[in-house]
């Protein structure tokens, strides 16, 4: 089970390696590895070489390391997504073949905040709709959902608990969303969200702050969404600019 030394460091030959083994299966998911000595033994590699291999398979999210249990496998992502799509939670997954959900948890006017009055460019006299649901995936939570919108733009006949929002704004008021501007930041352990999400105290969360606008580019729709990280993985497509 030795890898063959190359002109590669040792290391990425052990990410390969790992990597081969686990999508053929040797290595299932959630399954535990075998311990470090036993490992780096079988590889032929010393344990500062595998804990090096292993340090860049956890930030790739491929093994979780959880301290004094041992390395797990991570479960793949069932919901992938390019984070240059605009693309609603309803429809990611829709796409993986599974049946979307909602949780309605609250919603609530309140007055904005400084951060709202720039997002909106609006009063401070204006109302701000807060709406927190849970997004389901064949009745699982993989998604929670803080949602601000301007009170003059929500339709007297909306349902926060219809699954996409999107679709609630264009049939009530006519406003077609057709662009974001997103970040997106990786997350540990959330007090709230995560149990919410009935994740281990080890899963990772991906939050998504989207800010949406109309064909005008008026600003529509403010969402911080909290997706599970070993459901939901992103990518972005990069062009070479020449």
């Amino acid at each position: 089970m030795s890898i063959k030394s190359d002109n590669r460091h040792l290391y990425l030959q052990v990410i390969d390696r790992l990597k081969q083994d686990i999508e053929a299966g040797v290595y299932k998911e959630k399954e535990k590895l075998p311990s470090e000595f036993d490992l780096a033994k079988q590889l032929g590699v010393s344990r500062a070489t595998l804990r090096e291999a292993l340090r860049i398979l956890e930030e790739e999210n491929i093994i979780i390391r959880r301290h004094g249990v041992g390395t797990f496998v991570n479960a793949k992502p069932l919901f992938t997504s390019g984070i240059e799509q605009l693309n609603s939670v309803t429809n990611m997954i829709m796409q993986a073949g599974m049946t979307p959900g909602t949780i309605f948890l609250s919603s609530e006017t309140q007055g904005p905040t400084e951060d709202d009055i720039r997002r909106f460019s609006c009063t401070l006299d204006e109302e701000i709709a807060v709406v927190e649901r849970v997004r389901t995936a064949n009745g699982e939570p993989v998604v929670y959902c803080l949602d601000k919108l301007l009170g003059k733009h929500i339709p007297e006949s909306i349902s926060w608990e219809k699954e996409s929002i999107f679709e609630n704004l264009e049939e009530g008021t006519g406003r077609k969303i057709t662009y974001a501007v997103a970040q997106i930041e990786p997350l540990g352990y959330h007090e709230k969200v995560s149990p919410i999400l009935e994740c281990d105290p080890e899963t990772a969360l991906l939050v998504l702050k989207q800010m949406h606008y109309n064909e005008t580019d008026e600003p529509i729709l403010y969402s911080v969404n909290y997706f599970r990280a070993d459901k939901f993985s992103f990518h972005v497509l990069r062009k070479r600019i020449f």
